[in-house]
């Protein structure tokens, strides 16, 4: 995942303060300096544009971030400034901005600016406080412009400013990273699964994917052209990779090795960063064959950071791939069973898994029967660790592509070993709550884990994304 996005920065203020408050000027440029090594490290490369306290600067200042292409642009109010002289900056630029209405300290010192006697010094020691002075001036102007905005308010030193600085840029990893992406579809849907079905020209105008399809005739031909010392160096990898079970087969293990290898030369090929996939192929065909024995390969390059979702479930690759660029794993699951016992929810699926979100290695196992797809093979065993956890799932709706998410934690218990991802959830709602809401707000029956809780950062990324997100 890449930690360094272009983070364009500008200051703005009155020119006409310059000559008639001594050292204003050079104040509120510190100041920016100081924002400027947070955004850096807090992990931006920050495109700082200076000082725009005229609309000439202005002029200069969306040239310069417009050549550098930045992901985002952060407003720093240093103190008050014209709506003219920002407006054309972030309405020629189309990128979404953030106003830092961050004052230099928590509260003025009321006392040590009414002591100095000569209310010349004292108007310039107040208005290097008067951050918020343009605060609803901008807001009007950006509203009636339609520019993507939103405000972070508070004070230099204080950590809810810079908590929300580094979620607005991990929203714009989010959106770099969707709006970049590949997403490859092989194979076709899993017949009579309505909910799964997708509108792809929708995915691709909302987040900016690219969508590759992929020929399983493709796969094949890479499959063959496989060789011994390819399947051993994988083998070496699935044994550093998994926790390889005694009673794996060791033909299955060559079996899907070498479909493993295949997979990567596939991604390679078409410079995939996610994938959906699923076929079935007729009994005893080549076709079946390869199906069956993707899911460990499947599992190393979720663990790469190129999510694939099984049942061609794209909206789920999509929400694996958001949780993915966030940091956060992004494990392919549905609803398995409620333990009215322990107020606790069950999900899992046949994979793939996401390692860092395991508790302990994951497990590589036989499994005899994949429930309702034809075959057998390799699969995976894995719990996720305990901790926050947070569920996304991609929908769609007659309002277009939403998200729905919600937070909650891994608790321990018994799961089932059935050569699956297995683990248990407990939500602040009630199991019964939250099921019944989660249902409602009608995503598909798949969603998406990742560790922590994302929520703050997930709004983001719907504004970014101009899309709904619905919380249970």
């Amino acid at each position: 995942m890449d930690t360094e996005i272009k983070i364009g920065l500008f200051g703005v203020g009155l020119n006409t303060y310059w000559a008639q408050f001594d050292g204003l000027l050079g104040r509120l440029t510190d100041y920016q300096e100081a924002i400027a090594k947070r955004l850096v490290n807090l992990g931006g490369h920050v495109i700082d544009a200076g000082m725009v306290d005229c609309p000439e600067k202005a002029e200069i200042a969306v040239d310069y971030l417009r050549r550098e292409n930045v992901e985002m642009v952060f407003l720093f109010i240093s103190t008050y400034a014209l709506s003219s002289t920002i407006l054309p900056v972030v309405q020629d630029l189309k990128r979404p901005v953030i106003l830092l209405n961050v004052q230099p300290e928590s509260a003025i010192d009321y006392a040590k600016i009414n002591a100095m006697g000569d209310r010349g010094k004292m108007t310039g020691e107040w208005l290097a406080h008067c951050q918020s002075c343009s605060v609803p001036e901008f807001a009007s102007v950006l509203n009636r412009a339609r520019v993507t905005y939103d405000i972070v308010s508070g004070y230099m030193q204080e950590q809810q400013v810079w908590t929300e600085v580094a979620e607005w840029l991990a929203a714009a990893r989010v959106w770099h990273g969707m709006t970049r992406n590949r997403l490859g579809v092989l194979g076709h849907y899993y017949g009579g699964m309505l909910d799964v079905y997708a509108d792809l020209t929708l995915h691709a105008t909302t987040f900016g994917t690219h969508i590759e399809m992929l020929e399983m005739c493709e796969l094949k031909s890479f499959r063959e052209e496989v060789t011994v010392e390819d399947i051993e160096r994988k083998k070496l990898e699935f044994h550093r990779c998994f926790e390889v079970s005694a009673r794996c087969d060791p033909e299955e293990l060559n079996r899907a090795a070498r479909t493993s290898v295949a997979l990567d030369r596939l991604v390679q090929e078409h410079r995939l960063g996610s994938m959906a996939y699923y076929y079935e192929g007729y009994e005893g065909n080549e076709y079946e064959n390869i199906v069956t024995s993707v899911i460990a390969g499947n599992t190393l390059l979720t663990g790469q950071g190129i999510p694939v979702a099984g049942e061609c479930e794209i909206k789920n690759a999509q929400a694996m791939k958001i949780l993915s660029l966030l940091g956060a794993g992004g494990s392919f699951s549905e609803f398995y069973a409620m333990d009215f016992n322990d107020d606790v929810l069950l999900l899992g699926h046949d994979g793939p898994a996401h390692f860092a979100m395991a508790d302990g290695k994951v497990g590589l196992v036989p499994l005899p029967v994949y429930h309702g797809k034809p075959g057998k093979g390799l699969s995976i065993q894995m719990s996720v660790k305990q901790g926050q956890v947070t569920l996304l799932s991609v929908g769609e709706n007659q309002n277009g592509i939403f998200m729905l998410a919600a937070e909650g934690e891994a608790v321990p218990g018994p799961v089932l070993n059935i050569g699956n991802t297995n683990s248990r959830y407990r939500f602040n709602t009630g199991i019964r709550e939250f099921i019944n809401r989660w249902s409602k707000a009608g995503p598909s029956h798949h969603c998406a884990i990742g560790t922590g809780h994302q929520l703050p950062v997930l709004r983001k990324i719907a504004k970014l994304f101009h899309i709904q997100l619905i919380e249970v």
